[in-house]
This record gives structure tokens, C-alpha cells and sequence, in this order.
């Protein structure tokens, strides 16, 4: 990771939430925060989707916080289906300047998650812009994303992720008239895909 990775101990909704801050190695334009996939299958804020779009937001000049969900890692709490992850977001967020430009972003549950909290939040002009990867739409209910949020956010799905169909994030996405763009050949954790990822999510959060 370029530039600094802190280390921090937060509190949330549930009390101690393990956390780590990647820093760029220049002045900081924002702060963005990257969910990871789901807690009770492995999900950690190390996973390499994770910190692949933590570079991605490096990169681009922004501070990254990731953490890890309720009864990951050192976090305390256990889980709770999205809405005490999404509240501790939500709260980690608050612990942040109120001015500072946000980037939300998350990998598959952490996708989900990051939905909510968009919800949340708007309308809001702090929100600058939204990375979802691998979204979570078939066993979690999705929010749809504000219709003014949409020229904000890159969805971005593998065309053979058998976690998450395809065909399934298409049905979420047709009704808000959301582009969803799909990476060929590719499956939920992008294996050999993942500096494409970086690009195309770097891309996005300097445009």
C-alpha cells in the first residue's frame, strides 16, 4: 500500500471495532471507506478485493479506512444481517471532519452494506462518489441507489460470479436505470483480475 497504513481501535454500536487507515503520501482530498464481504464466510477487511480497491482509493489521494464487522477479526458484537454493520459504518463515518469528501465502497455483503449507508447519508453533497463490487442482491435487499447518485457510482460485477448471478444484479440495477459494468470471464473474487479492478476503480474516483 502506498504512502501509510495506521492502525486503530474505534468504537462503534457493538464497542471496539479493529480498524486500519491507509493513508496517501501526499495531502489527503477525502476520506473513503471500503466494506468487506460477508463476516460469517470469511470476510475480513483484509480480503484482497478489499485492499485492492483500498489501493485504488490511495491512489487517488484519499485516506481509506477499513474495517472489520461485528465478530471479525478484534471487533466486538456478532452479526447482525446489515443493520448494526451498516449503523457502525454510519457511526465510524461521524468520527471523521463533517466537511471532508466521502467515498463509500464495498465488496459483495460489503457492497450491500455501503447501499445503506448511501441511503442513509443522502442526500448529501459530501457523498463524491460510490464503488460497488460483486453487490450482494440475492440474499440481502439492496436499497435501490438515489436517482441523483447514479452519475456518482460504478457498479462493477464478474460475468460468471456464481456468488452473486449476474442476471441477479441486472434485475436490481434495470428498474433505477443503473450501468453495471461487467469484467468477461470473470468470476466473484476476480482472480487475475484484480489490477483491472484497481484501474477501473481509480478511473472512476478521478473523473
Amino acid at each position: 500500500m502506498a504512502g501509510q497504513t495506521q492502525t486503530l481501535t474505534l468504537q462503534a454500536g457493538a464497542g471496539r471495532v479493529q480498524a486500519v487507515c491507509d493513508k496517501p503520501q501526499g495531502p489527503s482530498k477525502g476520506l473513503a471507506v471500503v466494506a468487506h464481504p460477508h463476516p460469517l464466510f470469511g470476510g475480513t477487511m483484509d480480503n484482497k478485493v478489499v485492499q485492492t480497491l483500498a489501493r485504488a482509493c490511495v491512489a487517488a489521494d484519499l485516506e481509506c479506512l477499513r474495517f472489520n464487522f461485528r465478530g471479525v477479526g478484534d471487533s466486538e458484537g456478532v452479526y447482525d444481517e446489515g443493520r448494526g454493520e451498516t449503523e457502525d459504518l454510519l457511526q465510524l463515518v461521524r468520527q471523521w471532519p463533517s466537511d471532508m469528501p466521502l467515498v463509500l465502497a464495498g465488496f459483495s455483503f460489503g457492497a450491500f452494506v455501503a447501499c445503506q449507508a448511501v441511503q442513509a447519508l443522502w442526500p448529501s453533497a459530501r457523498i463524491q462518489k460510490i464503488l460497488l463490487v460483486g453487490t450482494a442482491v440475492t440474499h440481502f435487499h439492496a436499497p435501490p441507489l438515489p436517482p441523483d447518485a447514479l452519475d456518482r457510482s460504478l457498479v462493477l460485477h464478474g460475468e460468471t460470479d456464481d456468488t452473486v448471478a449476474l442476471s441477479a444484479v441486472m434485475d436490481w440495477a434495470r428498474p433505477q436505470q443503473l450501468p453495471v459494468m461487467v469484467l468477461p470471464g470473470t468470476g466473484h473474487f476476480f482472480h487475475g483480475q484484480l489490477p483491472l479492478l484497481k484501474s477501473l476503480a481509480l478511473r472512476h474516483l478521478r473523473a
